[in-house]
């Protein structure tokens, strides 16, 4: 397997992907299926999307924090890095695939970077604070797309489509 770079959000039909540095909705399926497709694998977020998951580690996973204040992270179990240069050059020296997990501004910041995404699209539109930043599509395919329905425990329908970097010849 060759490691890759991959982004993975959901978001609303407008694109809305938080409020309060959290996710506007409650949907344990979509959140399984984050865990099944980054098990063992490195996440990396910025400090504020940390904060929002209460500084809380997902189990099985390597976490990267990309913070230009990280003298604000309690260390224990994280990797702190300040660039994402400096990311980019952890990414090359191990061989997990890499996950970029939010904000928006840590989105962008890899966005020329990206293999992969993962993107979860949730029915509906949601009261929030942080959209998904401005992205070219034209470099992208889908290659795989799951749709999931509403139920007793998921209020929102939702459709996960993972596109791949289209191939330069």
């Amino acid at each position: 397997m060759t490691k890759k770079i991959i982004a993975i959000w959901a978001q609303d039909e407008a694109g809305l992907i938080g409020r309060d540095n959290r996710l506007p909705w409650h949907l344990p399926k979509e959140w399984q299926h984050f865990k099944e497709t980054t098990m063992h694998q490195a996440l990396v977020m910025g400090r504020v999307t940390f904060d929002g998951m209460n500084r809380r580690l997902l189990p099985g996973r390597e976490t990267l924090i990309l913070s230009r204040q990280p003298d604000q992270i309690d260390t224990t179990g994280v990797t702190i890095l300040s660039s994402p240069e400096a990311v980019l050059d952890w990414f090359k020296q191990q061989d997990k695939n890499l996950y970029v997990v939010g904000g928006a501004s840590i989105y962008q910041a890899f966005a020329p970077y990206y293999d992969q995404l993962v993107v979860t699209r949730v029915a509906g539109e949601f009261a929030g604070d942080t959209h998904f930043p401005p992205f070219d599509w034209s470099a992208y395919r889908p290659i795989a797309e799951q749709t999931f329905a509403a139920d007793e425990q998921n209020s929102h329908a939702f459709t996960v489509t993972t596109y791949e970097r289209i191939k330069e010849d």
